[in-house]
């Protein structure tokens, strides 16, 4: 990231850290709620109207900015993983492992985030959040597609995305190999879906290049 971006540059952005990790770490007791933040600030010792002051969203801001967080620091460590020579199922593959691996002993937090997220008024947090999450996912791995690809890779990814995040929550095979295993499939079925397109697509064109029957 940018030296002269607002996360690098803010001063108390290392005071949030460890706010938002705190309240992460009480969101399996208390939620994502109001009791976990003022508990979480409790712990730091932080004087009255800090966590207001450096979260003025409260616990949904906190969401947010963990969310964010993990994106950004998928992309570094893909940076720092070389992964260049790999294919792109395969980068993405990883870029998926990376962002769910980030949260492996978190997971009764993760479980209880999705749970605020997907109450009707949270819709529009949660659906941003998933958005920005592919799309860090898709430039950790390379893709730099501008045109209306960019949008169906975005969406495709999603849906492999949440559904691994879902399956994930429940697996406790050893290091998570099912989850790897599923998260194969996925990729797997949407490959095929993708080359089932291109050949319909070679078809209708072959079709629209042959003179037409009288």
């Amino acid at each position: 990231m940018s030296a002269e971006s607002p996360v690098a540059t803010d001063p108390d952005n290392a005071l949030r850290d460890r706010l938002a990790d705190t309240m992460a770490a009480e969101a399996p007791f208390d939620g994502w709620g109001q009791i976990a933040l003022s508990g979480a600030a409790r712990q730091l010792g932080l004087p009255p109207g800090e966590a207001e002051r450096l979260f003025p969203g409260g616990p949904l801001q906190i969401l947010g900015y963990l969310s964010e967080r993990s994106d950004r620091r998928t992309v570094e460590e893909m940076d720092n993983a070389g992964v260049g020579a790999l294919k792109m199922r395969d980068r993405v593959k990883l870029a998926v492992r990376i962002r769910l691996e980030r949260h492996a002993g978190e997971r009764e937090a993760v479980r209880r985030a999705i749970g605020l997220l997907s109450l009707p008024f949270n819709a529009p947090l949660a659906a941003r959040l998933l958005y920005r999450t592919v799309d860090a996912l898709w430039y950790a791995a390379g893709d730099t597609s501008t045109d209306f690809s960019f949008y169906t890779k975005r969406a495709t990814l999603a849906g492999v995305y949440s559904s691994t995040l879902f399956y994930w929550l429940n697996d406790h095979s050893p290091g998570g190999e099912a989850t790897w295993a599923f998260l194969d499939r996925r990729i797997d079925d949407v490959m095929r879906l993708e080359r089932v397109k291109s050949q319909v697509r070679s078809w209708t064109d072959l079709r629209r290049g042959m003179p037409s029957r009288r």
